[in-house]
């Protein structure tokens, strides 16, 4: 069995997390006191009736300070069982979690009348820091939406699942700054831009019009082929090391022309040598 613990900050996305992981067929169960962790196993569970392959719990600074201390032997303890565990931590920046709750109006679960908001960001970040060390994957979200997330959680899972290598192909605008969690960043702003073309303005590089300009650019060919190119010499030997995902991010200047072009061409060479791939245009959404 497949256990995924999910971790973090309140506020930095735990919730989506899991709702990701419940697309990819997990059984989750939030806000699991982790006392009960010790109780996860395949025997446990098939005696409860509850025989899955796939189970994601969440779990938070709301558990017992003495519990939390103890996250690191309890894991180490699960692992030495039958249990494929992995432990996932997601967090923000102070300003970004902040800012969250201001928009959502929503109650910081540590926040009451005798702790005010910033502290009970502070304490959030003080009480997880155990389960934030023992961490196989950590995923700062400050710079992240719910779509970019929900790509992440599942390139990345899906790559460990199926012990095939798993690949998320994304383009962005550098002006917007980069994407998070990237392996690998191509910049094609020295490219032809369709911009400044009279008509092509107000396309994207997944309209025709854009697509037929692009294609006529002999540098577009050769940027597409380098980049083809390095990835067939090298994924395999990553994938050979035991790595299940890869973040490739290919950016111009907007995010909008350039850079999404390039980033489906890249990925339709890609797709038949690697069957979890996926592509993500950030400015287009």
């Amino acid at each position: 069995m497949r256990l995924i613990v999910v971790s973090g900050l309140a506020g930095a996305g735990k919730s989506v997390a899991l709702n990701m992981l419940e697309d990819l067929g997990y059984y989750c169960i939030d806000n699991l006191p982790l006392g009960l962790l010790r109780e996860v196993s395949a025997e446990t569970l098939q005696r409860q009736g509850l025989d899955f392959e796939r189970l994601a719990v969440g779990v938070d600074s709301r558990a017992r300070k003495s519990e939390i201390a103890e996250f690191s032997a309890r894991i180490d303890d699960l692992r030495d069982s039958d249990l494929d565990i992995e432990v996932l931590y997601l967090h923000a920046d102070e300003t970004t979690i902040l800012r969250r709750y201001s928009e959502t109006r929503r109650r910081h679960p540590l926040s009451s009348e005798q702790r005010s908001l910033i502290d009970a960001v502070a304490l959030d970040a003080e009480l997880t820091q155990p389960i934030a060390n023992k961490a196989d994957i950590s995923i700062d979200t400050s710079r992240t939406n719910i779509h970019q997330l929900r790509d992440i959680i599942r390139n990345r899972v899906e790559g460990a699942s199926s012990g095939e290598l798993s690949i998320l192909v994304q383009s962005f605008g550098f002006k917007y700054g980069l994407p998070p969690a990237v392996d690998f960043v191509f910049d094609v702003r020295c490219l032809p831009n369709p911009h400044w073309v009279a008509g092509l303005r107000e396309f994207t590089g997944l309209d025709q019009p854009v697509i037929e300009h692009l294609a006529q650019q002999p540098a577009t060919h050769e940027m597409r082929d380098h980049i083809v190119t390095f990835f067939r010499r090298w994924l395999p030997d990553f994938a050979r090391e035991d790595r299940t995902y890869i973040t490739v991010a290919i950016g111009c200047t907007g995010g909008r022309h350039r850079s999404v072009y390039l980033a489906e061409q890249v990925a339709d060479q890609l797709r038949g040598e690697y069957n979890n791939l996926l592509v993500r245009h950030n400015e287009l959404h």
